[in-house]
């Protein structure tokens, strides 16, 4: 086991990994980056206007007060169900030294979870699945090494009740589309979703990935993952405990009777008393106060509630005092559906607005690491969690980075590309390099200054003599301006032509780093950066990251 691990299980001398792989480490705020939104970007930057939408922000110093709100609103009795639940989930798979351990310190009444979160993702879907999850594991090492009393595990929650199948049934491979379909209509949650026509999908990733020795590795991976599991939710689990099982990750899947049972008392509140929907309401029109540059990432339902059964998950909702589930012939009065809460808790599955209160009735929970997206409908959440009484946990954005891997790097050097620019749009980005790299001066801002110097006189002249000509002045002066305008975007346009070779050079790299205009993160899968780096991957990210500093990470190797 490595050193690292030992520390953090036997104490607090908690060091970085050694990975024999060279490599830079850079990085950019996320405000300059220019794909986070201004509520998560202000959230970062702790503006006032955002302070009343959370609890406690994410800094080392305030971890202590939320240990202690914590350990004093959750009952021992959580701790050995979710134990008994975890040993019965992880039946029939090998687990790390690390992952036993921290199964077992669940039970003690001082040690604390980090949290993340994701969809089932044929092969762990976009290269963030890595991010989200390394993130979690540095943060707890970073705890452990300020609060060295307490234990820290690192969870991974699996979506297993989603049934947005056609956001998880493919990954993209070095710009394909590799999908996974089963052709047989299947509906409901995709956690018990079976193996047909994964065969296929093993297949053609065998073909694309090659022969080399890490490309033998992830086929097995993948075969061992989807093949020889008998549902979606069994292979995730396989495969994030193949990735992370070194690191003590320990992986919950919420789709589980003795979970859900916690979870009745506050799901009736919910359902029965709306609270759910007044909650986030409210807190959604004091956004919206502040602004058009904060948009709401979801909606609550009056009822925030989906019944699951068989390969049914549809949502609840009550017309005329009887509670339907819609689209079926299922039906209940209020009385029937507080009997079949309490008789069958697992038929109630959560929606995305009640699933983050579920998570922290059951774990014993710090913080919650995700996405911005994720990080913008936590923060529309408090007021809910505080009219249920359950403490709201510190919210942190992953860890996002930028690969540019050595042969990326030379090119950017050869082209005298700076890695910042790379994340304006193209066009922006194209005109910038053009007037760089022209041996003629494109920007006519010193025309444009020389003349308005020469309209001031004309100002003044006009304010002396008569003044209704001052909007015959300023309307010559607007439209002299826009003619430069126009000068300078057809020579540009020109210089674009001449150095095509340079624009094509230059729009292929940062296609190559931001494919389809958007960040690597959400489009590449961790395959392809596994072929470079091998096994050295996950240490690599786990060097790299720095959870609390709050920036995006550059990384080149």
């Amino acid at each position: 086991m490595d050193k690292r691990i030992n520390d953090f299980l036997g104490g607090p001398n908690v060091e970085l990994f050694y990975i024999y792989t060279p490599m830079d480490i850079d990085c950019l705020p996320f405000d300059q980056t220019g794909y986070f939104s201004d509520f998560i970007c202000d959230y970062v930057a702790q503006k006032e206007e955002v302070k009343p939408f959370y609890n406690r922000y994410p800094n080392l110093a305030n971890f202590e007060a939320q240990i202690k709100e914590k350990a004093e609103s959750f009952p021992e009795k959580n701790r050995e169900i979710l134990y008994s639940s975890l040993q019965k989930q992880y039946e029939g798979f090998q687990l790390s030294e690390a992952t036993q351990t921290h199964l077992k310190k669940l039970k003690e009444p001082i040690t604390f979870t980090v949290v993340t979160g994701h969809q089932l993702n044929l092969f762990t879907g976009p290269l963030y699945f890595l991010y989200k999850i390394a993130s979690t594991v540095n943060l707890t090492l970073e705890l452990k090494k300020a609060y060295p009393k307490y234990n820290y595990v690192p969870i991974y929650w699996m979506a297993t009740e989603d049934h947005d199948f056609e956001e998880i049934n493919y990954f993209n491979f070095k710009g394909k589309k590799i999908q996974w379909n089963p052709g047989d209509g299947r509906t409901g949650a995709v956690g018990p979703f079976d193996s047909t026509g994964l065969e296929d999908v093993f297949e053609t990733l065998s073909d694309q990935l090659g022969n080399s020795k890490d490309a033998q590795t992830l086929k097995d991976l993948f075969k061992k993952a989807y093949l020889e599991h008998s549902n979606l939710a069994k292979a995730t689990r396989y495969l994030a405990n193949e990735l992370f099982g070194e690191y003590g990750l320990v992986i919950v899947d919420g789709d589980d009777v003795n979970l859900k049972s916690q979870l009745v008392p506050y799901a009736q509140k919910d359902i029965f008393e709306g609270l759910g929907h007044e909650e986030v309401s409210n807190t959604i029109t004091q956004i919206q106060q502040l602004g058009s540059n904060y948009g709401i990432q979801v909606n609550p339902r009056e009822i925030n509630y989906f019944y699951l059964k068989n390969d049914i998950r549809a949502r609840l909702v009550q017309q005329d005092g009887v509670f339907h589930v819609l689209d079926t012939d299922l039906k209940f009065t209020e009385e029937e559906l507080r009997k079949e809460m309490v008789a069958h808790p697992e038929r109630f599955s959560p929606n995305v607005i009640a699933r983050p209160l579920y998570q922290e009735i059951i774990l014993p929970n710090l913080c919650y690491v995700g996405g911005g997206g994720e990080i913008a409908y936590w923060l529309q959440l408090r007021s809910m969690f505080d009219g249920m009484q359950v403490p709201f946990p510190i919210l942190l954005l992953r860890n996002s980075a930028l690969v540019i891997t050595q042969k990326q790097s030379e090119k950017l050097q050869k082209m005298n590309l700076k890695v910042a620019d790379l994340f304006l749009k193209r066009s922006s980005f194209i005109n910038k390099k053009i007037r760089e790299i022209s041996n003629i001066d494109i920007d006519f801002s010193p025309q444009k200054k020389l003349l308005e110097e020469q309209f001031q006189g004309l100002y003044e002249l006009a304010e002396q003599t008569d003044k209704s000509f001052l909007g015959a002045v300023k309307a010559q002066e607007v439209k002299q301006k826009k003619g430069l305008d126009n000068l300078e975007k057809r020579l540009l346009k020109a210089q674009k032509r001449k150095l095509k070779d340079q624009v094509s050079r230059m729009s292929e790299i940062q296609n190559e780093l931001f494919p389809n205009g958007s960040l690597q993160e959400r489009t590449l899968n961790f395959s392809e950066l596994y072929l470079e780096l091998g096994e050295d991957l996950i240490p690599m990210l786990l060097k790299a990251f720095k959870p609390l500093d709050l920036k995006f990470s550059i990384l080149k190797f």
